[in-house]
């Protein structure tokens, strides 16, 4: 009797222990529970920002959308990148032809003013910088007022996610959708660095064949009226 009485309620035991378990960890806070982690707005596709630029032929059509200043970068990120010497660029690539786009050779450079070419930042090059900002490469050999972080982690766990989460990824784009992410070049030392700068993209291929380049200023010229 006491075997059969144990088996039968060792069923109902469990049951009782998951949903202790359950309600423990629901009631656990969760990561970023107060705080929603990296959120930018919603792409629009690529030919609704200012700097874009379309191929009609290839369907094609790339925007840039550059973080210059705090107060921009501040209403999308947490961490002040351009008081590290960084220059966030979001990049939005909208694909309308039925063939899907590969992005696995792709080639992004920023080219400034006086002809500087700048590969986007790695995430260690990133992270190195977040951690010992007075070593940034200052081009003008001028060191930047950037205060150094004295907490034992330098690098905290959200500005990892951050990064991690907004940094542009060279996946495949389907066909009609929209991709985007965030690129970071490093500009210490390159004084207003979105003047006359753009964007050269290349290496696109759809089909096995590769795309026209890209040639997208940061400051597209105004329009006449």
């Amino acid at each position: 009797m006491s075997v059969a009485h144990n088996l039968a309620v060792s069923p109902l035991r469990i049951a009782v222990a998951v949903l202790v378990l359950a309600t423990a960890v629901l009631s656990r806070p969760l990561p970023f529970a107060s705080d929603k982690g990296f959120t930018p707005p919603p792409a629009n596709p690529a030919p609704t920002y200012p700097a874009h630029e379309s191929h009609d032929d290839e369907k094609v059509s790339i925007a840039v959308d550059p973080y210059g200043s705090p107060q921009k970068t501040a209403s999308v990120f947490k961490v002040k990148y351009n008081d590290y010497g960084f220059l966030p660029v979001r990049l939005i690539i909208t694909n309308d032809s039925g063939k899907t786009l590969m992005l696995d050779s792709v080639k992004i450079e920023l080219v400034t003013a006086r002809r500087d070419k700048i590969a986007p930042a790695l995430k260690d090059d990133i992270f190195r910088r977040l951690a010992r900002p007075e070593k940034a490469g200052n081009r003008s050999g001028v060191q930047l007022p950037i205060p150094i972080p004295h907490d034992s982690k330098p690098i905290k766990t959200e500005a990892r996610a951050e990064v991690d989460s907004a940094m542009f990824v060279s996946v495949p784009v389907t066909p009609h959708s929209t991709q985007s992410g965030y690129l970071f070049f490093d500009v210490a030392g390159i004084d207003d660095p979105e003047n006359e700068a753009h964007l050269y993209i290349s290496g696109i291929k759809a089909g096995g064949q590769e795309l026209f380049y890209f040639d997208i200023p940061l400051q597209p010229a105004p329009e006449n009226h």
